[in-house]
């Protein structure tokens, strides 16, 4: 088992942490709405922890606007100190990585590739497809 295998382990169990943070300790009013951890990348020298936060909340259908994804950034960082806290609490480590937050851009990326699609009429025939597969 190489550190890979620990670095990836430790991001899971500081994800898990912090998702359980977000439900029952941090009460910041910009962080309403759906707002999770979707991963967590750990440096081969545990020195920093990229969370990457997804934004599920917003009406707009091109995803939360720039004011919004500055909004709960800010809201992360003013609870950096409450989260690293815990992290060193229930995960017993000796040092506690550094935590960076970053906005999962995934699902706004998975948005425009599907506007894409069915701009270009491919995603309306995969649609068409399974509803044929049901009538069989």
């Amino acid at each position: 088992m190489g550190k890979g295998y620990r670095a990836g382990r430790l991001g899971e169990e500081i994800r898990k942490v912090v998702s359980e943070l977000l439900l029952k300790e941090i009460k910041d009013p910009r962080l309403s709405g759906i707002v999770s951890i979707s991963a967590v990348e750990v440096t081969a020298d545990y020195s920093y922890a990229t969370l990457y936060i997804s934004i599920l909340d917003d009406t707009n259908e091109d995803g939360p606007t720039d004011s919004r994804k500055q909004e709960v950034l800010d809201a992360f960082q003013s609870a950096k100190g409450l989260i690293r806290r815990e992290v060193a609490r229930q995960i017993k480590l000796r040092s506690v990585p550094d935590l960076l937050f970053r906005i999962d851009t995934s699902m706004e990326y998975g948005r425009r590739i599907t506007k894409v699609l069915n701009q270009l009429g491919i995603g309306d025939d995969r649609k068409e497809e399974d509803g044929e597969k049901d009538k069989q």
